[in-house]
């Protein structure tokens, strides 16, 4: 058995990508998408079809709308394919903004249910700033699941956790990459694989807590940098992964073994957290790594929605 089919039977496998031609060869059950994905896709010749065609039917309406139509016409595509949900994310430029990142987010669902489908099959992507956990709290009262994204620390997850999210995305890839950079020549790649990475060892902190404390939001490592990261997390709730990563998983049958698992967690000693705003502040202020990996990925993120802005008004 290849180690995507064995990952299969600890973890629900995600496909981290908007190049829907790609999934059905290896059968995720859901699908991750974000704007630099999006970016990345509709400059391929299998994909670009989408953004043209969606501009033309759209043409004259505003900015934000159309860029809406083509995040959900992707989405739409690859739920022609994943029989489970796909993650559309709202414009990382709003995410500061409280109150605009609940309209965006409402839009996109009603855009989605306007084409037949469910809410239950969408997850709207949201950066875990304090502002996107608040818009996440209400949007997940109207019934509204969410996925909160550019997730590094510790005090993001617990407030997404009381938030009662759907879903969290702990990005185990830059964590991994802040950490390698700042050590340096002094960085030992044997000593930081497997269990011992700093992204892994993130993801396992917040898979217990959440575990030990029965909270109900879901776990899905995201950002990967290698196989051994993801075996390292087998047992996680989902993982969300390259089409790249998928096959060299697919293309391996060395053994893998279940390493994250509910009962194991519970035992473990961790104490209740709770952050208010001027805690959730200082606390993410006092994670160095979680401040900057933050920011960073919010700005890249904007430049790449920014970057299929202008393609989009070049076609208009």
């Amino acid at each position: 058995m290849n180690q995507l089919d064995q990952l299969k039977q600890y973890t629900t496998v995600v496909a981290d990508t908007g190049n829907f031609r790609q999934l059905a060869a290896f059968a995720p059950r859901d699908a991750t998408t974000n704007p630099s994905l999006i970016l990345k896709a509709v400059q391929q010749p299998d994909y670009a079809h989408v953004l043209t065609d969606t501009v033309a039917a759209h043409r004259g309406k505003p900015l934000a709308e159309i860029v809406d139509q083509v995040l959900v016409h992707f989405g739409l595509k690859i739920l022609e394919v994943v029989p489970g949900r796909v993650s559309t994310e709202v414009d990382a430029r709003l995410s500061f903004d409280t109150a605009a990142s609940i309209a965006r987010a409402k839009h996109l669902i009603d855009l989605y249910e306007g084409f037949g489908i469910p809410r239950e099959r969408v997850l709207i992507k949201i950066a875990a700033t304090w502002e996107g956990i608040q818009a996440a709290r209400a949007l997940q009262r109207e019934g509204i699941h969410c996925n909160l994204t550019l997730l590094f620390s510790f005090c993001q997850a617990v407030a997404c956790g009381d938030a009662e999210v759907t879903l969290i995305s702990p990005f185990v890839g830059r964590i991994y990459d802040w950490y390698k950079k700042t050590a340096g020549a002094k960085w030992d790649e044997a000593a930081n694989a497997g269990v011992n990475d700093p992204g892994v060892k993130s993801v396992t902190q917040i898979y217990a807590y959440y575990k030990k404390f029965d909270i109900g939001t879901e776990v899905m490592g995201a950002s990967f940098r290698n196989v051994g990261q993801i075996v390292a997390l087998a047992g996680c709730d989902l993982l969300t992964i390259s089409p790249e990563l998928l096959a060299q998983l697919q293309a391996s049958e060395a053994p893998i073994e279940r390493r994250l698992d509910p009962e194991g967690s519970k035992a473990q000693c961790q104490h209740a957290e709770t952050y208010g705003e001027a805690a959730f502040r200082y606390a993410l202020n006092e994670d160095a790594m979680a401040t900057e990996k933050l920011a960073e990925g919010i700005r890249a993120f904007a430049v790449d929605a920014a970057k299929l802005d202008a393609m989009i008004e070049a076609m208009k």
